[in-house]
């Protein structure tokens, strides 16, 4: 998921899985006390970027991510341990061949509208998001359903998607192949419903702001005009498990300052905010700070369509420029560890020997901070290119933290590669991405963090033909891994796992990215404030069952 300020996107699970645990709000100081519930459920939490839409099958960024979270529902969602758990969903059967799912929906389900929640509103949004003219990111979660590649590459009509409504609360899904993950994939918000009547009423203004958009989950968004920086979820007595929902009132407000945002902490304005910086190295220890470590990883995305990164020596000669332990050690100080790749430490495990992927599939050479090599590296692509010196434009997000990155690595890059220019450019999280997808970038400074815990959540971006691959960086062999690893070799763990390793490591002896830092990280919670489940793969938080105490 373009996670993070990342780009982002969830999970625990299947075949390739490891065990993970998710820590629930609030430390183990901070847990105890009162558990009476306090008369004022109102809470104010930020974010450090904007909405960008709160249309599900266009939304590609964290906070956008987060508040489809608490206003919609899908089939499914994650428990406080990462696995998936029934939310819509009351019966689901699995055929021998493992390929057809067959989900009996909950009959009292409903719109913040009052129209039912039904099979058919499933049906309308799968295909509503394969169907090319949506030009949704996240297209790939349905690359196991049948038909769905060649509807997204517009070779078939979207209602040959393999999925349709038996009667008004049964849905039937028919799978190209055998996915032992999609319950997992069935859990992302981009597989959520829609209620076709309020998308096609509103047309192109659907999602744009709070009054334009319809909502099933536990809150409704009030207030977000689509263009300003505070808004407020507000409980939906229309959800049908309004019981479990404690909370009245978010109050949300975009804070790009970690400075801001803790004085609106200390003030009592907001409840939890994430440390960052010498925040989290003077209040990581307090009583209410909450470590919280993230399957996600930040790193150079360089535009391969034309220009000097076509070059691999290139490529090679900045990651190894980069002193990432410095970074992360004395600028970032919250926990977030260096890269060995693109999927993160402590995320899979093999399947047959528990060795660690990020472990299995490091390429020394290809991370390692090594000046010497960087030069080496550099004076070739030099060579190669005709050029005596280079000036690069980079771009990143404007909030606080990610300025320090930024300014690090150009401080490196500069300070190691003789007549290198770095200029950055950063602007709004919305904008950069948006220029990012368009391809209108030199150097990218983004994130990723998964859809689901197997390592295909990272690696299949960057096949060739994948919408999140905004560098265009290409490689047949590593196509034909990923396209084994869901095809012939699907139902053989050994054979599927070995495949995902060889396809990370050609994308990182080819560098095809640079992958930079593990982003984990440190919030500061009201000790008041309970219930609150955060996912430590795609570092979502989830609000339904938080509530205040006395």
């Amino acid at each position: 998921m373009s996670i993070s300020v990342i780009k982002r996107s969830l999970l625990s699970l299947g075949i390739l899985a490891t065990t993970v645990s998710l820590a629930a709000c609030g430390s183990k100081s901070s847990n105890q006390g009162s558990t009476k519930l306090a008369s004022n459920q109102k809470i104010g939490l930020s974010t450090t970027a904007e909405i960008t839409s709160l249309d599900l099958s266009k939304i590609y960024d964290t906070t956008s991510f987060i508040q489809i979270d608490q206003t919609f529902e899908g089939l499914y969602r994650y428990d406080a341990n990462g696995n998936v758990e029934p939310a819509l969903a009351t019966k689901t059967k699995i055929s021998k061949d493992g390929k057809t799912y067959t989900i009996n929906i909950r009959h009292n389900a409903k719109w913040s509208n009052g129209d039912p929640v039904t099979a058919k509103d499933f049906v309308y949004s799968w295909q509503r998001a394969v169907n090319p003219k949506t030009a949704s990111q996240y297209t790939y979660l349905f690359d196991n359903v049948k038909n769905a590649d060649a509807i997204v590459n517009g070779k078939l009509s979207p209602n040959k998607l393999g999925v349709k409504a038996n009667g008004k609360y049964q849905l039937k899904v028919q799978l190209a192949r055998p996915t032992t993950y999609f319950k997992m994939v069935m859990a992302r918000e981009t597989l959520y419903p829609l209620d076709q009547k309020v998308v096609e009423k509103y047309g192109k203004k659907y999602g744009t702001s709070s009054k334009y958009t319809v909502y099933n989950g536990p809150f409704k968004n009030v207030g977000w005009t689509g263009i300003n920086d505070s808004w407020k979820l507000v409980k939906n007595n229309q959800y049908w498990d309004k019981k479990a929902v404690k909370l009245s009132q978010i109050n949300y407000t975009v804070a790009k300052s970690p400075s801001t945002a803790y004085n609106l902490f200390q003030s009592g304005k907001l409840d939890l905010i994430s440390l960052v910086g010498e925040q989290a190295k003077q209040l990581g220890k307090s009583k209410d700070a909450v470590k919280r470590p993230l399957a996600a990883t930040e790193y150079l995305q360089y535009n391969q369509r034309k220009g000097v990164f076509k070059n691999r020596n290139l490529r090679l000669a900045f990651s190894l420029a980069l002193n990432r332990s410095q970074l992360v050690n004395k600028v970032m100080q919250n926990g977030s560890i260096v890269s060995k790749g693109f999927v993160p430490t402590d995320f899979a495990k093999n399947p047959k020997t528990g060795e660690d992927f990020a472990k299995e599939a490091y390429v020394p050479g290809t991370v390692d901070h090594d000046a010497t090599k960087a030069k080496q590296y550099y004076k070739k692509a030099l060579s190669q290119l005709g050029k005596k010196n280079l000036t690069i434009k980079l771009l990143s997000a404007d909030d606080d933290q990610t300025k320090d990155v930024i300014e690090f690595i150009q401080g490196q890059l500069q300070e190691t590669l003789p007549g290198l220019k770095v200029e950055s450019s950063s602007i709004p999280f919305a904008s950069m991405l948006a220029k990012a997808s368009a391809g209108n970038f030199e150097v990218n400074f983004t994130g990723w963090s998964a859809d689901f815990a197997d390592p295909i959540s990272f690696l299949s971006q960057f096949t060739s033909n994948n919408p999140e691959n905004s560098g265009k960086w290409s490689s047949q062999a590593f196509d034909q891994a990923i396209k084994d690893s869901n095809n012939k070799d699907a139902n053989n763990a050994t054979k599927r796992w070995q495949d995902l390793i060889n396809a990370e490591k050609i994308l990182a002896t080819d560098q095809g990215i640079t992958p930079i830092y593990q982003a984990n990280g440190i919030d500061l919670v009201n000790p008041k404030l309970k219930g609150v489940v955060h996912d430590r793969i795609n570092g979502h938080y989830d609000y339904r069952t938080a509530y205040l105490t006395k």
